[in-house]
């Protein structure tokens, strides 16, 4: 059976999910789940143009994520979404991921948060962080980690480091 991996990145696809990230957590599947890209025909093919063949590629709605996530896969699976609220509808199909990976966010209305001495692209609102609490609190692996050539932060230390 293969693994699930899931991607924190408001970005979606694009060039380092295909060129470091694949490669890395050795990823065959590709799950991009957002409710508007979905209903944009030109956004999805921005966002699969540059990513090759070799890689199955899905843009789906919550509701086809959920769908997608519930049939076993024998192909290691990434799952990015936007925001961390995302990962409460998707609570119970993400339960036996291997790891939840915070990558870049940006700023929004409700943040209050930031990554003290990051690049300054990853904020979280009380309710991100909460959220994220509650989720670790179940004993999946949460970390922050921009690429994979960077150093990995766990949830616990990444939390310290906010402000």
């Amino acid at each position: 059976m293969g693994k699930v991996y899931i991607r924190v990145d408001d970005r979606l696809i694009h060039g380092q999910t295909v060129v470091a990230w694949c490669p890395t957590l050795g990823i065959q599947e590709i799950i991009a789940v957002d409710d508007e890209s979905v209903k944009n025909p030109m956004l999805k093919s921005i966002m699969t143009m540059g990513v090759p063949s070799k890689y199955k590629t899905n843009i789906v709605s919550t509701e086809e994520a959920k769908t997608l996530l519930r049939n076993d896969s024998d192909r290691n699976r990434l799952v990015i979404v936007k925001q961390p609220s995302k990962l409460k509808e998707l609570e119970e199909s993400i339960l036996c991921c291997e790891q939840i990976i915070l990558g870049n966010l940006a700023k929004r209305p409700d943040t209050i948060y930031k990554v003290s001495g990051a690049t300054g692209i990853f904020y979280l609102s009380e309710s991100d962080v909460a959220l994220l609490d509650s989720i670790a609190a179940k004993n999946i692996k949460i970390t922050f980690q921009q690429l994979p050539s960077t150093t990995e932060t766990s949830w616990s230390s990444f939390k310290q480091s906010i402000k």
